[in-house]
């Protein structure tokens, strides 16, 4: 119950001042003309002020409110390392058992886990939110029980009381960290470019730990390279791709005994390998309608470096016209199938035939070529059937079908295999071409004797043959009349894609191959892919970067294409396996923004805490006690902090009560008005 004095003047406070001004003018003049009963006079005037104040005492009936302390604890990833989730425990149950021992004070504790995604530890946002549900008035104090390694220090929110901080973690601990401080997201095949790497060691660093340590580099998980670096010096490391599409690159340096964790030991980026130019040679034996169709296809892209050779004039032609008056070029056969045949990426013979242009050894080089890497495409034209066909030279050991020297000459529509459903260069064809696809009237009659025959012609004879020789590949194409579908012949035909598959498949883009698995990331969620031209059921293993293994059943969604989704329960890095298929893909960084730094320091907290005259106490050093302290005062020592205590209550009840009726302020002002002009009467 508590009470005080308040005023409801009978009049505006304004009218009230000046009465006040004029009473103290005119008792002031009986003053100065030396009247006896002067002060009576101002003894008067007061009770008639103080009636028109009308004064009443106003009672309250008060119930106290308990102060509140906030305790948010951080129960991120990196506050579950060596004993930190002991050193929590403990300084959760001293926490409540010193508020306990506090009279009308309660404790409000907030969890926080890590942060969506990889935000991190978001420990401003969760005190802000708590504080959002406790009023103003009782908050005593805020106590973060951290390892101080926050991400959302610029969300700290403003006090009215004092903030500490108690930092887990022991004075010894020392961590190990690999950055990767500068990775390209594209870089050119087959040429140089740098990486720039960091492994630095963090906290208490034992004397025995070198000044070198040793880095781990696998590209798709491939065969490891070990690098022997320095260590707290910025490295730059050369890499080179090897295939277009994506390259996963993963760093590791192994672990060391005492480190607080290994989950920042490694480190994976993705780069984008393209190709700088793409070098392709066409050599066509003679001029024919479809030779255009190939030049177009090539010429249609901009990446494309198209070297293009046309046998106007073989040797065996005799028409009397001068050599000194031929305005032909030369072919030059020897630099390019000896000197330079390794810079193409895919050479084409367009219904090309021996002719003694190119010497047989020329031939052999050419499959050696292929066996390295290359690629060749044969557009087989009526020499193919003929005794001067290409097939009849050391080509013959990588062409995938044999030709019976037949020649067909009716209308016939191109079909697509049922293993060339399944396969990427031919697989839905139909759906890029509404309607039936027009005839074609050519179709050199082949014997397929390896390879894989994705496409048919009259009588289900070989139209499209692909097989893969050494580490090159090779394609024929049993017709030259592919140029019907381009000039719109009966409604036309998928041409274009065809063909543009084809070229690409054959220099290895990698969306384009038969037997892959890849992936995509969302978020935590994975799709997975499985291309196959088997027609069995497929299942992926993946490895979890804990080292856990699940088996995931994959579903055809399309003829040669298996796909699932998964849940990737964590952040890092996961392997894909099918057989002999491998792949990885990076959830999340490999090493999460938690585990970039775990040393427990209050440094980042500083700013925050020093504003509310609070302390930042680590925990190895003993667990602090709970004082009271008053508000402005430093509310921290050594082994101690404070909270204010807000003494905040909720009203009950109010009661007003008037000190005095206005007749009996009026009677006493009457009185003194009277005894005045009687004392100054007998004067």
């Amino acid at each position: 119950m508590t009470g005080e004095i308040i005023f409801d003047p009978l009049l505006p406070w304004a009218v009230l001042w000046a009465l006040v001004a004029a009473a103290v003018a005119f008792t002031g003049f009986a003053l100065w003309r030396g009247l006896g009963g002067w002060w009576l006079r101002g003894l008067a005037a007061a009770a008639i002020l103080a009636a028109i104040a009308n004064p009443s005492l106003q009672t309250e009936d008060r119930a106290p409110l308990s102060d509140i302390v906030v305790l948010v604890v951080d129960e991120s990833a990196s506050q579950r390392l060596s004993d930190r989730p002991d050193q929590v425990a403990r300084a959760i149950a001293r926490v409540e058992s010193e508020v306990a021992a506090l009279d009308n004070t309660e404790l409000r504790i907030v969890r926080l886990g890590d942060g969506q995604g990889n935000e991190g530890t978001l420990l401003m946002t969760a005190l802000a939110e708590a504080l959002a549900e406790v009023p103003r008035a009782r908050l005593a104090g805020a106590i973060l029980l951290t390892d101080g390694q926050l991400h959302d220090l610029d969300r700290a929110p403003a006090l009215p009381a004092p903030l500490h901080a108690l930092l887990t973690g022991q004075q010894d601990d020392w961590d190990r960290r690999l950055v990767v401080k500068n990775a390209p997201a594209f870089a050119i095949l087959g040429e140089e470019f740098t990486l720039t790497l960091r492994i630095e060691d963090q906290g208490a660093v034992p004397a025995e730990m070198g000044e070198t340590t040793r880095v781990t580099l696998a590209i798709d998980g491939g065969a490891p390279q070990t690098y022997t670096v320095p260590l707290n010096r910025d490295l730059e490391l050369p890499v080179i791709l090897e295939h277009a599409g994506r390259n996963v690159i993963q760093f590791s340096v192994a672990g060391e005994a005492g480190e607080l964790t290994d989950r920042n030991n490694a480190a994976v980026v993705q780069i984008n390998g393209v190709r700088d130019r793409l070098r392709v040679l066409l050599v066509s034996g003679e001029p024919h309608p479809g030779e255009r169709t190939w030049r177009n296809l090539l010429k249609s892209d901009s990446s494309v470096d198209l070297v293009h050779f046309t046998i106007l004039r073989p040797p065996d032609k005799h028409d009397g016209v001068p050599v000194t008056e031929l305005s032909l070029i030369a072919f030059p056969t020897r630099e390019l199938f000896l000197d330079k045949i390794d810079e193409f990426d895919l050479i084409i013979f367009d219904r090309y035939k021996r002719r003694g242009i190119l010497p047989m050894i020329y031939l052999d080089n050419v499959r050696d070529y292929v066996e390295k890497g290359g690629a060749v495409l044969i557009a087989a034209g009526p020499d193919f059937a003929s005794a001067d066909s290409i097939y009849r030279s050391p080509l013959a050991e990588i062409l995938p079908a044999e030709p019976t020297a037949r020649v067909i000459e009716e209308g016939y529509r191109p079909t697509v295999t049922d293993l060339g459903q399944r396969h990427p260069v031919t697989e839905g064809l139909k759906a890029e071409h509404d309607g039936d696809w027009g005839r074609w009237f050519r179709l050199i009659d082949v014997q397929a004797t390896r390879g894989q025959v994705v496409m048919t012609g009259t009588g289900d004879r070989p139209l499209l043959v692909l097989d893969r020789v050494g580490e090159g590949r090779v394609a024929l194409l049993a017709s030259d009349h592919a140029w019907l579908w381009n000039r719109g012949f009966e409604g036309g035909g998928p041409q274009l894609e065809l063909l543009r598959r084809l070229a690409h498949w054959m220099m290895k883009e990698p969306e384009l191959e038969e037997e892959a698995l890849s992936a995509e990331a969302e978020g935590q969620t994975m799709t997975i892919t499985r291309r196959s031209l088997a027609q069995d059921g497929r299942s992926v293993r993946i490895t979890r970067p804990d080292g856990q293994t699940d088996t995931l059943t994959l579903e055809e969604t399309v003829p040669g294409r298996f796909q699932a989704t998964y849940d990737g329960p964590e952040i890092g890095l996961y392997r894909l396996a099918d057989d002999d298929m491998e792949t990885v893909i990076a959830l999340g960084p490999a090493a999460p923004r938690e585990f970039e730094e775990t040393i427990a320091s209050g440094a980042r907290l500083d700013p925050a805490v020093s504003a509310t005259r609070g302390g930042i106490l680590p925990l190895h050093a003993g667990l602090p006690d709970l004082r009271t302290v008053r508000e402005g005062r430093l509310a921290a020592g050594r082994g101690w902090i404070g909270i204010t205590p807000r003494g905040a209550y909720l009203t009950a009840d109010v009661t007003i009560t008037p000190l005095a009726p206005a007749w009996a302020f009026l009677l006493l002002a009457a009185a003194l008005s009277l005894g005045a002009w009687l004392r100054e009467g007998r004067r």
